[in-house]
């Protein structure tokens, strides 16, 4: 009477054992081939002391305007993100791509990823730099990081650019994104598998293919890092900190609005109320997807060149 239940208990766990056997072996893939990886990024930018810690930050062009590009949340490498807009921007301003801790090549950090201390360490920076005027111009989270930075150093900035930004009270923005999922793949090394049989994000977009190896490197070193997880984690205190907020009413305003793949209810309904809220306020709807500096970035800069150039007193 026992024999059938051994051959049963011998078979569940050679079923059991199979998957774990071979979570173990990805685990063991995945830690190796990160330090593996280590060796094969390229440095690129330069390295400012920020809290103790270095702060990636790449410098391109020599206009007498300074734009400084800040990211969306979970871009791994902003500074090489941003490559098709800078190159689009730098023929006529000085860019400064801005990498915040715990993406591109700056530093992880255990400060919490509050918008504070965020915009914070990215002023840091840029007072290291010897920047102290600049317009500011963002992708998706990094507008509501703009609202608190330019409560904070309204002085030194000299206008907002949205590239599809987030804007407070958004339906869902109170949702916690679900972290404990993110770093479970990443440390099995599942998201790298993920990846790797993923069609290539950017195929067809101007990217050239080293830099497509170096974004693909520092994803797989970045995506479920401590610093992003907790920046993931503190989301929804983060759009809850700037409820209700509006920027500064003499601020310059310009907002880039995807048209296609939107998931927000009334997305371009929330841009054009914020963009009234200011004195002077634009808004261009462009037809592309959120990442619109992938794939519309000479449209980006043509709407920022005529946008500063129109603004009175400039």
């Amino acid at each position: 009477m026992r024999k059938p239940w051994r051959i049963a208990l011998i078979t569940i766990g050679a079923i059991v054992a199979v998957p774990v056997l071979a979570l173990a072996t990805t685990s063991i893939v995945n830690v190796v081939a990160t330090n593996i990886e280590a060796g094969e990024i390229t440095p690129y930018g330069q390295k400012v002391p920020v809290d103790g810690k270095e702060m990636n930050v790449l410098v391109s062009g020599t206009g007498d305007e300074t734009i400084v590009l800040l990211p969306g949340l979970g871009t791994a490498a902003p500074a090489l993100d941003f490559q098709p807009l800078i190159a689009e921007l730098d023929d006529t301003y000085r860019v400064v791509a801005v990498e915040p801790f715990g993406t591109g090549l700056s530093d992880q950090t255990d400060v919490p990823r509050t918008a504070e201390n965020i915009t914070g360490e990215i002023h840091e920076a840029l007072q290291q730099l010897g920047i102290d005027r600049y317009t500011l111009m963002g992708h998706s989270i990094s507008g509501i990081y703009a609202l608190t930075y330019t409560a904070a150093y309204q002085d030194e900035v000299t206008a907002f650019i949205g590239i599809d930004s987030s804007v407070p009270d958004q339906p869902g923005s109170d949702e916690a994104i679900p972290t404990s999922v993110v770093v479970t793949l990443g440390n099995l090394g599942i998201t790298r598998i993920l990846s790797g049989m993923a069609a290539d994000p950017y195929d067809g977009l101007p990217y050239d293919e080293a830099t497509k190896t170096q974004m693909a490197l520092l994803t797989n070193r970045n995506a479920s890092a401590p610093t992003l997880v907790d920046e993931m984690d503190h989301t929804p205190a983060n759009f809850a900190a700037v409820s209700g907020a509006t920027f500064p009413a003499s601020l310059p305003l310009l907002l880039f609005v995807a048209t296609e793949d939107a998931d927000v209810d009334g997305w371009l309904a929330l841009h054009e109320a914020q963009a009234a809220s200011v004195d002077h306020g634009e808004l261009i709807e462009l037809a592309g997807g959120h990442y619109l500096h992938h794939t519309l970035s000479a449209e980006l800069a043509q709407g920022v060149q005529t946008f500063l150039a129109g603004i009175p007193g400039r």
